[in-house]
């Protein structure tokens, strides 16, 4: 098939789902409420609470949570063809994704924008919030541990690309003042940092910068590694007007704008699907596609890293509670659309089939590298780009997306030291500075320490990311579902997407399990243990108190609208 078709459809679909489906859950089920005091007013302190142009936070929500895994989880998925692939991104970002960023975005905001943890706690139990904590922990974790490795092997494989990622965080600085202190339209700010983006990625080629091979020891990965962890750290730190909402805004513009041209290119050369859309013949030791698809492609259908932004940064950001349509059903549309680009350039950016399966001849394999090079050869195709600069560009994208993950990921797992210190009344760790420096640790310590020299360690947890994350957006969606019916609201529009999650969640834990065991992996082995357990015993608190609300033994508490 002509992957024209697959990008119309797929496109098509999820603008229908933003205007109408987006718009009903809005009105009739979370009845957002303009006139809603906002905790970015109620709390506003100029570093973490500070109201927002609805526009420059959608960068914000959907440049944080779109990192390299809506590029990585398409791109390996296609293994067991496009067409299972592209109908769990759009079917999930319209029913699922969209659902799940609102009404965390929503339960945050009438919570005094309490992130899902300390907000289990509220509407479950101590013990659930306990449990939850502990995964939410394991997600940051693999996130930050794993997208600076990814960023690292980006900037060694394409170090023309080193100029345009680093440089973009200047032009973010300039642009956070120009916007907070109301120096110049954002219209005017918008085209300012486009131009500057791309002017850099122009001069990516023509000087790419790398780093020694070796340095005390340390590999050029390991060096990135560190340094992207030093600036990540300088960045939760600082107020999110300085750096993390117009670095997110900003690439968001660049996002949809890389975006367009990898469409046009599509739209113009029109290529052809090569990839099976059904493939019968994948590689041996290739595991089941059900439920294996439901966690390989999270980010992108459906994520619960999505949840611990909504009630992290999103929520503290909020102008108006109408806006968490705009920002968070939105935002999973951009994700969408960046997982279904990443489909179309696994698929159709190769030459033959026989191209296809030499690069797909094992489960794991594709991800960034196919995306980048299928991509890259679209766009030589379609709009004339030389293969260099479509390689820097795409790789840019990846690259500035997972860093603003990164930033935005250690924050929040900052947050969670920080709650912490409070659940358990540790004066110290309740401190930004130590939080901060505890979160860093957590990272360094997973990279190095499991991972050796060369800083991979967090790799070695990264195979328990899809069936985490996806247990986190199952178990934030069952916390939505428990609002929504002390609230007197339908739950079957998040009760139907928790359940499915749920069991496909655990199905595959239990197979992962199984293959852990038969590896001898024990450590992975243990981990894998640890979050089924959590998973089960969350459900069943989260189960027993929706009984309890059903029941009438508990109390509801219904919002005047």
């Amino acid at each position: 098939m002509n992957a024209i078709f697959v990008l119309i459809a797929g496109i098509g679909a999820m603008a229908l789902g933003y205007l109408f489906y987006s718009k009903f859950i809005a009105e009739r089920i979370y009845k957002l409420d303009p006139n809603f005091r906002t905790p970015a007013h109620e709390f506003e302190d100029g570093v973490d609470f500070v109201p927002t142009n609805k526009y420059v936070l959608w960068g914000h929500h959907f440049t944080s949570v779109a990192g390299a895994a809506p590029i990585i989880g398409p791109a390996i998925a296609v293994i067991w063809g496009w067409v299972p692939a592209f109908l769990w991104v759009i079917l999930g970002t319209i029913f699922f994704a969209g659902v799940h960023d609102a009404g965390a975005i929503w339960a945050s905001n009438r919570n005094k924008a309490k992130s899902i943890g300390a907000l289990t706690g509220d509407v479950v139990g101590k013990r659930a919030r306990s449990l939850f904590m502990i995964v939410i922990f394991l997600v940051l974790l693999m996130v930050n541990a794993v997208f600076a490795v990814v960023i690292a092997g980006l900037l060694v494989d394409f170090n023309s690309a080193v100029i345009p990622v680093w440089g973009a965080i200047f032009v973010a600085l300039i642009i956070g003042q120009l916007i907070y202190r109301k120096l110049v339209g954002l219209l005017a700010v918008s085209i300012i940092g486009v131009i500057a983006l791309y002017t850099l990625i122009g001069l990516g080629p023509a000087f790419p910068l790398a780093l020694p091979e070796t340095f005390m020891g340390l590999s050029d990965r390991a060096q990135w590694i560190i340094i992207l962890f030093g600036y990540a750290a300088i960045a939760s730190l600082l107020p999110v007007w300085v750096l993390l909402q117009p670095r997110d805004y900003i690439n968001g513009l660049q996002l949809f704008i890389g975006l367009i041209l990898l469409y046009a290119a599509v739209l113009l050369a029109g290529p052809d699907m090569v990839a099976p859309a059904f493939n019968t013949d994948v590689p041996a030791g290739t595991p089941s596609i059900v439920p294996l698809l439901f966690v390989t492609i999270a980010c992108g259908a459906i994520s619960g890293f999505h949840g611990l932004v909504a009630g992290g940064t999103t929520s503290k950001q909020l102008d108006k509670e109408t806006d968490a349509r705009f920002v968070g059903y939105f935002g999973a549309v951009g994700e969408g659309s960046l997982a279904l680009a990443a489909i179309i350039a696994a698929a159709a950016g190769f030459a033959t089939l026989a191209d296809w399966q030499a690069v797909y001849h094992s489960f794991g394999q594709g991800g960034v590298n196919a995306f980048v090079a299928g991509g890259a050869n679209i766009l030589s195709n379609g709009i004339g780009l030389s293969e260099g600069l479509a390689q820097t560009l795409l790789t840019v994208m990846a690259v500035l997306f997972a860093g603003t993950t990164m930033d935005t990921g250690l924050r929040l797992q900052r947050y969670i030291f920080q709650e912490w210190g409070q659940i358990y009344d540790i004066k110290w760790m309740q401190k930004v500075i130590p939080a901060t420096l505890l979160a860093v640790g957590a990272c360094v310590l997973l990279a190095f320490g499991a991972g050796g020299a060369d800083g991979s360690g967090g790799l070695l947890i990264w195979p328990l990311f899809g069936t985490t994350n996806q247990l986190l957006a199952g178990l934030t969606l069952l916390v939505i579902t428990v609002i929504l019916v002390r609230y007197g609201r339908p739950m079957y529009y998040t009760l139907i997407p928790l359940l499915f999650l749920l069991v496909m969640t655990v199905a595959a834990l239990i197979i992962q399990l199984r293959t852990f065991y038969e590896q001898q992996d024990w450590f992975l082995f243990g981990l894998d243990i640890v979050v089924l357990i959590a998973a089960i015993f969350i459900a069943l608190e989260c189960g027993s108190t929706l009984n309890k609300l059903r029941k009438g033994e508990l109390e509801s508490s219904e919002v005047k609208d």
